[in-house]
């Protein structure tokens, strides 16, 4: 397909070899002999690309540059000439809004290289914009799937917050979907075009989460061999997620609280403070106003990040959404997937609704996933969820019967017990007792949630 170009430039001559040669390059060429003539032809017809002179009478090249941003005439890519210009004439065009200057007298070819780079960075803007949207759609309300009136007024509650700097703490069980309210409140903002930076508090070792959030600089410390961002500095003018914010130790606590009154930050080893705009979310699993109760949080960070709370409730509380949120999983799976089950049947879909999922909704999904994966027929079937779903959890034996000899079930119940025992001893916090257990923490975090631990 031809792509639609302009050659502006009061020589005619120029016009005719510029037109000559581009059209058997594969472009759609027309021409203007002045600025004036250019944005009439601009006013009827949509071209992707434009080669201006700077100097023309009537309107110069610079008069066009603005009357397009005047008038919005398409916003196309235009590339300046001129055989008189200097390096100021190019900087003042750029910042016009064009995009590259070439200087004549010049070969055919470069014309031809200038414009393939030209349609080249158009493509990735192009592209990018498409990806932003397709971000925004993922983590708009539309992929938030809930009937729960308690769930409706959070998204309310999201609308309304999402364009101001407020600090939002949101808190729930692990799995309810904490980080996907976090990224809505970012991709609903004017803070969407810049980036969204999540971090685990718990996850990251105590002696390296102040480099990790605020940077450090060469020398600071034996393995700093150069400067290195911090989150805070890689979130600037967009959003970062603080996940379990409770598991803060109490000297990044007050760190985190200086931030949060001056929006700066220190990199370790530094001597001078940066200024950053940063839109803080914080989320945790804990009750944060017990842990300032018992002096494990600071009271002033914990007011500080509880500007506006949002608590998601658990799926057993909202069993009017399990359903929707199976199908809607479903239908996520078959696009990744290339899959094509209709849906649940009455039996499977009965076993749903009658779990608990202490898991929440991050529990549901994996389960639906495995369904998919072991499914062999256009529904699912309840032989293709979870054992522990088929018998149901209402009442969770405390052991083992006294006829049964399966080393597996009792390996089960025994790894349950110690992680529960574990997380009693660190009073919840979760990197401690992957420790005692002498596991990772992303292990822990998945024996958690396979076990419906209340973590």
């Amino acid at each position: 397909m031809e792509q639609p170009l302009l050659i502006i430039d009061d020589e005619e001559n120029l016009r005719h070899m510029l037109s000559t040669v581009l059209s058997k390059h594969g472009y759609r060429t027309e021409v203007a002999a002045d600025g004036a003539q250019a944005v009439e032809l601009l006013r009827r017809n949509r071209f992707d690309l434009v080669l201006c002179d700077i100097r023309m009478p009537v309107m110069d090249g610079m008069g066009f540059l603005r009357k397009l941003q005047e008038e919005n005439l398409g916003l196309p890519t235009v590339i300046m000439m001129s055989a008189y210009g200097t390096l100021d004439d190019a900087i003042e065009a750029m910042k016009m809004g064009a995009y590259d200057y070439i200087s004549k007298p010049f070969k055919p070819d470069e014309i031809l290289l200038t414009l393939k780079k030209a349609e080249e960075r158009e493509r990735l803007r192009r592209e990018n914009l498409q990806l932003k949207k397709e971000v925004r759609r993922e983590f708009g309300f539309e992929n938030i799937v809930s009937r729960n009136p308690e769930m409706l007024r959070i998204f309310d509650t999201v609308r309304k917050v999402a364009d101001y700097k407020t600090t939002v703490l949101i808190t729930g069980e692990s799995g309810t979907g904490k980080e996907l309210i976090a990224r809505a409140l970012h991709y609903q903002s004017e803070r969407a075009a810049h980036s969204f930076v999540a971090i685990n508090c718990g996850a990251i070792p105590e002696n390296l989460l102040e480099s990790e959030l605020f940077g450090h600089v060469k020398g600071s410390f034996t393995d700093a061999t150069r400067n290195k961002k911090g989150l805070f500095e890689e979130a600037h003018g967009g959003t970062l997620f603080l996940d379990e914010v409770g598991e803060l130790p109490k000297l990044l606590q007050v760190k985190l609280l200086r931030v949060l009154q001056d929006w700066e930050i220190r990199k370790v080893g530094d001597t001078k403070s940066t200024k950053v705009d940063v839109r803080v979310i914080a989320a945790t699993i804990r009750d944060l106003a017990k842990e300032v109760a018992r002096g494990a949080f600071r009271e002033d960070l914990y007011y500080r990040l509880n500007v506006i709370p949002i608590h998601l409730p658990p799926l057993r509380d909202r069993r009017e959404d399990i359903a929707p949120l199976a199908q809607h999983f479903l239908g996520k799976c078959n696009r990744t997937m290339n899959t094509h089950i209709e849906g649940f049947c009455p039996e499977a879909m009965s076993a749903l609704m009658a779990y608990s999922w202490m898991g929440n909704v991050r529990e549901l999904e994996n389960t639906v996933e495995r369904a998919v994966v072991l499914s062999d027929s256009t529904r699912i079937l309840l032989e293709q969820l979870p054992e522990r779903i088929v018998v149901g959890d209402h009442r969770e034996p405390a052991g083992l019967p006294a006829s049964s000899y399966s080393i597996k079930s009792a390996s089960r119940l025994m790894e349950k017990d110690l992680i529960t025992k574990a997380l009693e001893k660190t009073r919840g916090n979760r990197t401690h007792a992957s420790r005692l257990l002498e596991i990772s923490h992303r292990t822990l975090l998945y024996k958690i949630e396979e076990y419906g631990i209340r973590a």
